[in-house]
């Protein structure tokens, strides 16, 4: 990866991953053991889980292994863990956005390190895909803060509108790719709600991952076939299952790399 403090290039298929999320008492996810095997540790911030001790733990895991530190904001819904869409002005976003960004920053500057990316959670992050007036107001928040941090969005089969609004405000974009999730033809994920949504098998998951590192087309929900452009790929560590995906992930990408 060839990440410096100025201008950002993705220079392959980077594996991110959801970490943090853990709250209290309450913990989630299994983030010591997929550390080792990811790129990109989206760090929840306080708002939908994460406090400021696991917020300390996660970034400092995150560097033990070498990982870059992304911020994963949210709206502010703890009970709903910001799966819950709000009607947030743009103010609101803004404000929303810079107290967890800055939250996050604050704990990685004292440990040495900073925050390297945004990558909204969540309803927040599902509402600026459907909505260019929150997009904008995600994408100008992380420009108040640092017009140099990516801003990680969701890659669909036309990234054309997203990519001419993140270069109208001027902040590097990051579309990212689902190794175990369905897509429909225009490239978007198929609902949870409906059978088929998520790959569970191992090998299809891989099999998609190599797919898309390798630019190739997937098979889309009604057959057709859909091709993604994308920097990034999401992958779950919430389970022993998911945590021998994401090695079989890592292990088929750095296979691709090798001479």
């Amino acid at each position: 990866m060839n990440i410096d403090s100025g201008v950002r290039q993705v220079n392959r298929l980077l594996l991110n991953c959801d970490m943090g999320e853990s709250f209290g008492s309450w913990r989630m996810g299994l983030d010591a053991e997929v550390m080792p095997f990811i790129d990109c540790a989206n760090i929840a911030c306080g708002y939908h889980a994460g406090d400021p001790s696991i917020m300390r733990r996660t970034v400092a895991l995150a560097l033990e292994h070498g990982v870059t530190i992304g911020a994963h904001p949210a709206y502010p819904d703890l009970v709903g863990f910001g799966r819950r869409s709000m009607a947030c002005s743009t103010e609101e976003i803004r404000d929303l956005l810079h107290y967890q960004i800055g939250a996050l920053d604050g704990i990685c500057k004292v440990l040495g390190s900073r925050v390297a990316y945004i990558k909204p959670h969540g309803a927040l992050y599902n509402d600026m895909m459907a909505d260019p007036q929150k997009l904008r107001a995600v994408l100008e928040a992380v420009a108040a803060y640092d017009a140099s941090l990516p801003l990680m969005l969701m890659a669909t089969a036309d990234n054309s509108a997203a990519q001419a609004l993140g270069d109208a405000v001027g902040v590097p974009l990051w579309f990212e790719a689902f190794a175990d999730r369905a897509y429909t033809a225009s490239g978007h994920l198929v609902s949870r709600r409906l059978p088929g949504a998520v790959h569970h098998a191992p090998a299809l998951v891989v099999e998609q991952a190599l797919r898309l590192a390798k630019g190739e087309t997937l098979v889309a929900d009604d057959g057709s076939a859909v091709r993604l452009s994308a920097s990034t790929l999401c992958v779950h560590g919430d389970n022993d299952s998911s945590v021998a995906a994401v090695r079989q992930i890592r292990q088929a990408l750095d296979a691709l790399e090798q001479p």
